[in-house]
Order: structure tokens, then C-alpha cells, then sequence
């Protein structure tokens, strides 16, 4: 009886090895992923300037990925963000529908999708002038 407790002892040490070196595995599996790969970086758009006009200098060099977020800051006496299809971003409009999203908190925070993402200042004038943003995701 005290053999047979002593082997679970053993086994049940061992079993507790082979997990504890199974998440360490993982943990440094993990960090092996750049931070873009596995997503969830988090990016302010036009950096210290916010969100504005003709901002293709911001996207120079950046890759996004599905998970990211882009922090839009603002004046929201002035502007808003619409998250728009590209047939919106194209003709500078705001779709009027029910999953047509408009953000006014001048502190708004969007998760990217994969694929295309598109958004436009829904202010009058504002697109036409240069306030919006296209952004793929991978």
C-alpha cells in the first residue's frame, strides 16, 4: 500500500513537470510571435496632430493587422468618425442605415477587421477636403 501511494506521488510529480514545462513551451512560443502578427497593436491616428485632413504621410511604413486599434482623437464640436464600405469612402457619404456606425466622443477607438477598412469625417465637406482614412489589415 505505501509503494503503491509512493508511485502516485511520483506520477503525480512528474505529471506536474510535464505541464509546468508545457507552459513555459507555450509562454516562449508566444513571445516568438511579433507583437503585429498575433494583433492588437494599438495606433493614434495622425499621431500628436489627431485625426485630420490628407493623412497618407501617417500610413507611410505601417502594416496593420485584423485586431489592431486605431485611436481617433478629435475636436467633437467639429468632427465625427464614420466607419463607411468603400463605395462611401469613394463618394465622401455616410450611408443611411441602421449598421452605419458614426463615433462622436472625440476619443474613439476602432478594432480592425481583415481586409479593407474605410473611414471618413461625416462633417459637410470635411471628406471632400481630404478627412478620411483607408487602412487594410492583414
Amino acid at each position: 500500500m505505501a509503494a503503491a501511494a509512493a508511485r502516485r506521488g511520483r506520477g503525480s510529480a512528474s505529471g506536474g513537470g510535464v505541464v509546468l514545462l508545457c507552459l513555459v513551451a507555450a509562454a516562449l512560443l508566444m513571445e516568438a510571435v511579433p507583437a503585429a502578427e498575433a494583433g492588437g497593436k494599438t495606433y493614434y491616428v495622425g499621431d500628436a496632430a489627431g485625426w485630420g485632413r490628407n493623412l497618407d504621410w501617417w500610413l507611410a511604413g505601417k502594416t496593420f493587422y485584423a485586431g489592431d486599434v486605431l485611436v481617433f482623437k478629435y475636436n467633437k464640436e467639429y468632427h465625427d468618425v464614420a466607419v463607411v464600405g468603400g463605395k462611401g469612402y469613394r463618394r465622401c457619404k455616410v450611408p443611411r442605415n441602421k449598421d452605419t456606425v458614426v463615433l462622436r466622443t472625440g476619443y474613439d477607438q476602432v478594432t480592425l477587421r481583415r481586409g479593407n477598412n474605410y473611414f471618413i469625417c461625416g462633417m459637410p465637406g470635411h471628406c471632400d477636403a481630404g478627412m478620411k482614412l483607408a487602412v487594410k489589415a492583414w
